[in-house]
């Protein structure tokens, strides 16, 4: 069965995301303590993580990041934090998603499903014939079967979504797309969703690809476009 941790220290809330989860078939597990959360994330086997920010024992950030560091796994940021800068900080250190208070269960529903759905595509289930590819261009090779990529023929560490979107962009060569356009196509919701984490991610991608970040040969940016890869 598939399985929820949700890491939230109103247990109210905790237990109407739970409610709602188990309506929908999900099994969910409840923390309130985020050192409890990363100790339940780190030992279990979770389809999906929902994080609070305002956690006791250790906030909702550090616990993003430590996850993330160990397990690929959908990670889903709900807090009252409105500020774009809480956003960025939560793309940045690995969150898929960020909802803010006060919510709908049923677009978390929603958004956990689609995310779920995504992970286990981008986590290697394509047709035996996709799994043979490879793309190199110049000093960069990304090998779809092992998911891994190099640089200069040394491997570089990425992440399923940094993967789906390098993958995505160099199958596309010198097509310019906008920041709608790769959420929509990587993270698989529509446009009026938080497209922050575009820029995040890309800003990942060229800190591990590029020679210079700043001065990037792969992935330009086309400027009031969006981003081309460059062969």
């Amino acid at each position: 069965m598939t399985r929820i941790l949700i890491i939230e220290d109103e247990t109210s809330i905790a237990q109407l995301e739970r409610d709602y989860f188990e309506l929908n078939g999900y099994a969910a597990d409840l923390c309130h303590r985020g050192d409890d959360g990363l100790k339940l994330a780190l030992e279990g086997t979770y389809n999906l993580i929902i994080i609070d920010l305002q956690l006791p024992g250790m906030d909702g950030f550090e616990l993003c990041r430590r996850i993330r560091e160990a397990k690929e796994v959908p990670i889903l940021i709900i807090s009252a934090k409105k500020e774009e800068i809480d956003k960025i900080r939560a793309f940045n250190l690995g969150a898929d998603d960020y909802i803010t208070k006060p919510f709908s269960p049923s677009e978390i529903v929603a958004r956990a499903k689609a995310h779920m759905t995504r992970y286990e595509r981008l986590l290697g289930k394509q047709e035996p014939a996709q799994k043979q590819e490879s793309i190199r261009i110049r000093g960069l090779l990304i090998e779809k079967a092992s998911r891994r990529v190099f640089v200069n023929d040394r491997e570089i560490a990425i992440t399923s979504r940094e993967f789906a979107l390098l993958e995505f962009l160099a199958q596309h060569p010198n097509r310019v797309f906008s920041k709608e356009n790769l959420f929509e196509s990587i993270w698989g919701m529509d446009s009026n969703g938080d497209i922050a984490t575009v820029t995040v991610h890309i800003r990942k991608l060229r800190e591990k690809i590029e020679a210079d970040p700043s001065n990037p040969q792969y992935i330009e940016t086309v400027w009031g476009a969006g981003y081309r890869f460059s062969v």
